[in-house]
C-alpha cells in the first residue's frame, strides 16, 4: 500500500502514535510532528530513531504546521488552545485522531486480526505477528510495545511492522472506545475486567466487536466472554477449560518459561514458550487459536511461537547483581497486575513491588480493585511502594491519589505498603532494604523513562 499524504502527528512520541507514524512513513507519506517530551529533553533517543526514518520533528508551537493539506493527527483530549491544533485549525487542516487513523489503513486490508480484550492485547499481537511473520505472510502489525522479536540495533522502537502481504495485525483499545472503529475479519477477545471503563460499557463495546468480525477467537476461561459468547456462532474459544477448542493441558511454570501440551482437534502439540507465567500460557493459545483461523499450519506455528521473545516492559529481565533481581513490567491494572505478581509468588522469595499509578483518573475507577490485588498477592514478608501517579501537565482532578491506595492496602494487613511522593526516594528506600534473593518488579503504563529507572535502580544496587 502506497501513501502520499502529508501528516503532522502532536505527540508522534506517544506508545500509540509512534510505531503509527512509522508505518506510514514506511508506506510513502509525509511524516512529521512535535512532542512535549521532545520539547522538555525528554527521551531523546526515541525521537532520533524518528529522525532517522526521515520524519522531520518540530517544538509544539504550530511551526510544524505550514499548508491545509497536511493532516492533524492529534488525541481527542488535545484542546483547541494547544499551538500545533490552533494552527491546524486556522489553515484549514483535516483532523484525524490516532485510532481514526488506524482504523481507516486497518479495514483497508484485504486481511485482518484485530485484538481486544482488557488485558494481553500487545503480547498477542506480537505473537500472532510473530507466527505470521515466520510463517511467510509477510504481515503489517501495530503494536502498542516493542516487540522484541522485530528489534536490533538500528530497530530499537521496534512496535510496528510493515509488511506487503495483505495482513493487518493490530491491537484495539476499549479504553477510549475507538474498538468501535474497527472492521477486523478475525476478532480477538482475551478478557473483558475492569479497567477505565465500566463492566456495562465493556460489554457492549466487545459485544458490537465481535459481532462485526467473521471470526472471533474468545477466552473460554473468562466468566464475561464465556457470557458474551454464548450461544455465537463463528467462534472459536481457548483456553484451560475442559470445553476449549483450543486447550492447554499439563501446565509446567519455570521462572523464565512455561510449557503445557495444546489439544486441538484430536491433535496434541509440545507447546513450549520462551516467556513465564499462566497468562502468558493463555495468550499464546489465543495467538494460535488467531494463527489456525487465518488457515495457517498449526505444527509450524507452535514451532514459531516457540521462539516469540516478549515485549519490552513485559516481565522484562533488567538483570541480576548481587543476588538481587529488577525486572520492568507493564502492569498497572488489577488484572495485569495479578498475573505479573502470580508469576513472581509462583516461586519463592521475597517480592519487592514499586508501582507508579499511570494516572489520578484511573485510580478513582479502579483504585479499590488495585488494593483488593495488591492485598491479596502480596504476603508479609513483601514490600510495596507506591510513588505518586505520572502526571505531564493539563487539567486533572487529584483527589484520589496514591496514599488512597497505600491505605487500603494496609488496611487489610496483608502486606506493609508505604507511600512516598518522589519515585527517586523510593528507589533510595528500596535499594536500602534489598537484600539477596529478591525480586524487584518496577511497574506502571504511560511513562516510557520507568525502562531506564528500573536500570538506573540495578546500578544503584550494584554500587
Amino acid at each position: 500500500m502506497s501513501n502520499t499524504k502529508s501528516y503532522f502527528f502532536c505527540g508522534i512520541g506517544g506508545s500509540g502514535m509512534l510505531p503509527l507514524a512509522t508505518i506510514l512513513a514506511e508506506q510513502g507519506a509525509e511524516v512529521a510532528g512535535s512532542d512535549r517530551a521532545l520539547d522538555q529533553g525528554r527521551l531523546g533517543a526515541k525521537f532520533e530513531y524518528l529522525q532517522a526514518r526521515g520524519m522531520d520533528l518540530f517544538a509544539q508551537d504550530g511551526s510544524g504546521l505550514t499548508c491545509g493539506g497536511q493532516i492533524l493527527v492529534a488525541s481527542a483530549a488535545v484542546e483547541d488552545s494547544v499551538p500545533d491544533v490552533a494552527k491546524a485549525k486556522a489553515l484549514g487542516c483535516a483532523r484525524m485522531t490516532r485510532a481514526q487513523l488506524l482504523a481507516e489503513l486497518f479495514n483497508a486490508s484485504p486481511r485482518s486480526v484485530a485484538v481486544g480484550g482488557t488485558s494481553g492485547k500487545s503480547t498477542v499481537t506480537g505473537m500472532i505477528g510473530w507466527i505470521a511473520s515466520e510463517l511467510s505472510c509477510d504481515p503489517t502489525i501495530m503494536n502498542g510495545a516493542v516487540m522484541r522479536n522485530f528489534a536490533d540495533a538500528d530497530a530499537p522502537f521496534a512496535s510496528s511492522r510493515v509488511g506487503k502481504g495483505g495482513l493487518f495485525i493490530s491491537e484495539v483499545d476499549e479504553s477510549d472506545g475507538s474498538i468501535a472503529l474497527f472492521q477486523p475479519e478475525i476478532a480477538v477477545l482475551n478478557n473483558i475486567t475492569l479497567d477505565h471503563k465500566s463492566l456495562a460499557e465493556l460489554r457492549q463495546l466487545f459485544g458490537d466487536f465481535a459481532a462485526r468480525a467473521k471470526c472471533t477467537v474468545w477466552n473460554a476461561d473468562d466468566p464475561e466472554s464465556v457470557a458474551l459468547m454464548a450461544g455465537k456462532s463463528k467462534a472459536v474459544s481457548f483456553g484451560f477449560a475442559e470445553k476449549a477448542e483450543y486447550r492447554a493441558v499439563d501446565l509446567v511454570e519455570a521462572p523464565l518459561s512455561v510449557e503445557f501440551r495444546l489439544l486441538v482437534k484430536g491433535a496434541e502439540y509440545a507447546v513450549k514458550l520462551a516467556v513465564p507465567g499462566r497468562h502468558n500460557a493463555a495468550n499464546a493459545l489465543a495467538a494460535l487459536a488467531a494463527s489456525g483461523a487465518l488457515g495457517l499450519d498449526l505444527e509450524k506455528a507452535v514451532a514459531a511461537i516457540g521462539r516469540y521473545k516478549g515485549l519490552a516492559r513485559r516481565f522484562e529481565i533488567i538483570g541480576t547483581t548481587r543476588g538481587i533481581t529488577v525486572i520492568d513490567d507493564f502492569g498497572h491494572n488489577p488484572d495485569k497486575i495479578s498475573a505479573t505478581l502470580d508469576t513472581l509468588k509462583a516461586f519463592p522469595g521475597r517480592v519487592i513491588a514499586f508501582f507508579q499509578p499511570h494516572g489520578f483518573g484511573p485510580l478513582r475507577v479502579m483504585g479499590k480493585e488495585l488494593a483488593e490485588v495488591f492485598a491479596a498477592k502480596l504476603v508479609s514478608s513483601d514490600l510495596l511502594y507506591l510513588c505518586d501517579p505520572v502526571y505531564f501537565g493539563g487539567t486533572v482532578d487529584k483527589t484520589i491519589g496514591a496514599d488512597n491506595i497505600v491505605a487500603l492496602v494496609n488496611s487489610a494487613g496483608t502486606v506493609r505498603a508505604e507511600h512516598i511522593v518522589d519515585r527517586v526516594d523510593c528507589a533510595k528506600q528500596i535499594t536500602a532494604v534489598a537484600r539477596p534473593g529478591d525480586r524487584i518488579v518496577i511497574m506502571g503504563a504511560r511513562d516510557d523513562t520507568l525502562s531506564a529507572f528500573a536500570a538506573e535502580m540495578l546500578d544503584n544496587i550494584r554500587g
